[in-house]
């Protein structure tokens, strides 16, 4: 009994020195304020399981500009995601480490709180599973989520932030994609002079202006929907296609024919800023790429009705087109990218 009671002392004391010597850190990591768009499409499911923090939108705009990120330490998701191309860059197709080509064009990073689908192709359905993408693609960074943590490990800023932003969970791999997903989820992009105009903040469109959106109703609207001007579907529309022998649109990742050379349709918020234009940067300017669905697109089985059922066009004449481009001007955002305080 003796030796009994004595174990239970020992344990007792044990226990005791363990609480006196340990000290719970507690971490104030308040919410991050965001100005929600109240005309915007539902937020991604996945925002409400990682709402961004004031910390922890901190270290996604550290880990976002880090070189060390890729496997040479020469380029971060900012190199090809630059703020004043509304985060995308002017490159046909993306350009990573020692020059390697991709395969597609360089999507702008905006409003991706409201997307339910991301890249061209859709093949990610939550944010916090993007950013792995580009750290161990080839054609990307060539790395590994190991070698990134490796190369931070014993950083202090980083060591220090990481603690603030998930209760002292230190440097993990689910922390480098959560961090970076609340730092793009606030990159919301809604005050360009169409927001202005439509919430009667004292602006009116030019007379081509209000020309270009009442074409844009007439012809555009039926894809480009939505306060996001896209609808988010997947769409043939008949562009160039791409030589890359590994494109195959969204049926790469679905495997169904009837999804060759589908791709999601593109937001034309900020698109002044984001050419050339394209799956794979097919076009240099607005015009070309308006040009191109007047004179005819390509024929295909999958080709969507809208245009299948006009003779694969969108027949515009040069002043519609001139005025359409004036109106898609008025959806840029300069304090989004940069141009204002």
């Amino acid at each position: 009994m003796k030796r009994i009671i004595r174990m239970l002392f020992i344990l007792l004391w044990l226990t005791s020195c363990s609480t006196d010597d340990s000290e719970h850190v507690s971490y104030d990591n308040p919410e991050a304020p965001l100005d929600i768009p109240i005309n915007f499409p539902e937020l991604n499911s996945s925002f409400y399981t990682n709402i961004p923090t004031v910390y922890g939108v901190e270290l996604g705009e550290k880990l976002f500009n880090d070189k060390r990120l890729s496997a040479d330490n020469t380029i971060s998701c900012s190199s090809c995601h630059i703020q004043e191309n509304a985060f995308a860059d002017h490159n046909a197709i993306g350009i990573g480490i020692e020059g390697r080509v991709g395969i597609r064009n360089t999507p702008p990073v905006q409003n991706m709180a409201f997307m339910q689908v991301y890249n061209w192709v859709g093949n990610k359905l939550q944010l916090e599973s993007q950013p792995l993408v580009p750290i161990i693609t080839h054609e990307e960074m060539d790395s590994s989520i190991l070698e990134v943590i490796g190369k931070i490990e014993n950083d202090e800023d980083y060591i220090e932030l990481f603690n603030k932003a998930f209760e002292g969970g230190g440097i993990t791999a689910e922390g480098i994609y959560n961090s970076i997903s609340q730092f793009e989820y606030t990159l919301i992009s809604a005050n360009s002079k169409y927001d202005r105009v439509q919430k009667n903040e004292g602006e009116t469109f030019t007379e081509s202006e209000a020309l270009g959106y009442a074409v844009f109703q007439d012809k555009c609207i039926s894809c480009h929907s939505t306060a996001l001007f896209t609808d988010q579907s997947f769409r043939n529309i008949g562009f160039p296609i791409n030589p890359n022998n590994e494109e195959a649109g969204r049926a790469r990742v679905t495997g169904d024919v009837e999804d060759y050379m589908r791709f999601r349709v593109p937001s034309l918020r900020n698109i002044e800023y984001t050419a050339p234009y394209g799956s794979f940067g097919q076009f240099a300017t607005l015009k070309e790429v308006l040009n191109y669905l007047n004179d005819g697109v390509l024929e295909a089985d999958n080709l969507d009705p809208i245009l299948k059922d006009n003779n694969n066009r969108i027949p515009l004449t040069e002043t519609e087109k001139d005025n359409l481009i004036s109106f898609l001007k008025t959806l840029s955002d300069e304090a989004f990218i940069g141009l204002e305080d």
